[in-house]
């Protein structure tokens, strides 16, 4: 009951930093349980002023913790970790009940949250600049790394927390202060989330509920400096632009359309079950899901027959039962799905088994997981992100062709291959346009690897090193502690460096 009064307790508000504020948004939008369709809250579209007096917070209490040592701050954000991990049942409880991924996956996510708050923690303190050789005689030549400011995290729904803490924690790690504009369908668990910085100054973390309006608020204003964005393409385009305006940092993460290769050489068994985890994770709403099938025809039908199976062994519900597969976030977003599978049949793909309404389900907004085959290259459902629980498979002749398809899409973000030939491997590492590779290991995250895509998927990069850099400046100084002449380069100019024929023609 502790989730369902939470839910409750946090509806209508907006977190400052000190504490959770009802806002005085005339417009409030409900929050459903995608399972139950029952309403479980509502969230505010918080007020212009609401929104101004958040951004001015954050400036205030950021110059504060950017002149914080390094260690303290490490020390506070381990803090920080630890009360995630004591909050996991009640914030994946939340999470399920607010966006429908099992329970399972909820937990995984708070505790993956909290390894990227501990990895940043000490990361940020290994390296904060470095000294190069100096290019004249006694003078000391360095790179010293500052904060950008106040920094904008807008999130989707498929994962809340994960991926705010994959951008928040190298943020703050660096001395910026965060303002997290959750998506609209996971507002009170990221409002929840906020607990677990406690241990933080008040105001350097605060989240403001809304729609597009506090958004766009929150990227123009002049006195936020980053924006770290993960979501749809166009909405990623028209942030990308408001940044442009003022050249203001941003990190954008749009959709993906991740190819899945199968080769001859691969494990059927291994292949099949990591290809119904890659199609079926979150219910497929995962922005790394194996999107797009491509079978070699030697093993074609054998691996068709194992991932059938499998798909028709999941057990669909209420992520809070023991389940595998929940339901879809919205009815909206099930219906633009069901479009996406009846236009691949409509274009001549075959489903083989899922893609309908369960009918043990009066209520809740679930699909089956589907398999399709006799699906070729040029069909709408392999050219754009499906973003649910599907597996389109198209039958190639060679790893050349897969390559080549795999390669055929505006998107970049992950691929993944199977094959026990290191040659394949390897020129799948070589040639793939995509930001990550994985080969017979399918949708891994580690925190000290770069996440992030080519083309249409995005620019900019999470985790790592190149993450922690995407949130601060880099400055590079030069000291002459003599302060000595330097003739050989400063004004009056030797006579014996100027042109030896002088001005006359």
């Amino acid at each position: 009951m502790t989730a369902i009064k939470e839910l409750k307790r946090l509806s209508g508000t907006f977190f400052d930093g000190e504490g959770f504020r009802k806002s005085a948004a005339a417009k409030t939008l409900p929050v459903i349980d995608p399972a139950t369709e029952e309403t479980i809250g509502s969230i505010p579209d918080t007020t212009e002023a609401e929104v101004e007096a958040v951004i001015a917070r954050a400036n205030k209490v950021q110059r504060d913790w950017n002149r914080q040592n390094a260690l303290t701050r490490a020390e506070l954000m381990h803090e920080v970790a630890h009360r995630m991990r004591e909050m996991k049942p009640v914030l994946a409880e939340m999470m399920t009940r607010e966006m429908g991924k099992p329970y399972k996956e909820a937990a995984d996510e708070v505790a993956w949250s909290a390894s990227a708050i501990d990895y940043y923690a000490e990361v940020a303190r290994h390296e904060a600049g470095r000294i190069v050789g100096p290019a004249v005689d006694n003078q000391f030549h360095f790179i010293t790394k500052d904060a950008l400011g106040v920094v904008v995290v807008i999130l989707p729904f498929n994962y809340p927390l994960v991926l705010m803490c994959w951008e928040a924690a190298a943020a703050l790690a660096t001395g910026n202060a965060v303002i997290v504009k959750p998506s609209e369908l996971t507002t009170l668990t990221t409002l929840k989330f906020m607990e677990a910085f406690a241990a933080l100054p008040a105001g350097l973390i605060q989240c403001v509920p809304g729609g597009g309006r506090v958004g766009q608020q929150l990227v123009s204003s002049p006195d936020t400096h980053a924006v770290g964005f993960t979501g749809g393409v166009d909405t990623g385009r028209v942030v990308a632009k408001a940044c442009a305006e003022t050249f203001k940092r941003c990190l954008i993460e749009a959709s993906g359309n991740d190819p899945f290769i199968v080769m001859p050489s691969a494990p059927i068994e291994m292949a099949a079950r990591g290809a119904v985890f890659a199609a079926y994770l979150n219910c497929g709403q995962v922005c790394t899901s194996g999107e797009r099938y491509y079978v070699h025809e030697k093993i074609h039908d054998e691996f068709v027959e194992a991932v059938v199976e499998k798909a028709k062994t999941l057990r669909i519900g209420n992520g809070l039962d023991r389940v595998d597969i929940g339901p879809m976030v919205t009815e909206k977003e099930r219906a633009r799905f069901e479009g996406v599978l009846a236009r691949a049949q409509q274009q001549g793909a075959r489903l083989l088994c899922g893609g309908k309404r369960p009918r043990d389900f009066n209520k809740g907004w679930f699909i089956e997981p589907s398999v399709m085959v006799d699906v070729k290259p040029d069909m709408d459902i392999l050219q754009a992100e499906s973003f649910g629980p599907t597996m389109p498979i198209c039958k190639v002749s060679s790893f050349d062709e897969a390559i080549e398809l795999a390669n055929r899409s505006r998107y970049g973000l992950g691929s993944n291959v199977y094959t026990t030939d290191l040659g394949e491997a390897m020129r799948a590492v070589r040639e793939i346009e995509a930001g990550m590779v994985w080969v017979n290991a399918p949708l891994l995250d580690n925190d000290a690897g770069p996440f992030g895509g080519r083309k249409l998927s995005g620019t900019g990069r999470q985790l790592g090193a190149e993450g922690l850099d995407m949130f601060r400046h880099t400055k590079f100084s030069m000291i002459d502690p003599d302060c000595r002449e330097q003739d050989f380069w400063w004004f009056p100019y030797k006579d014996s460096e100027a042109h030896s024929g002088g001005s006359k023609t």
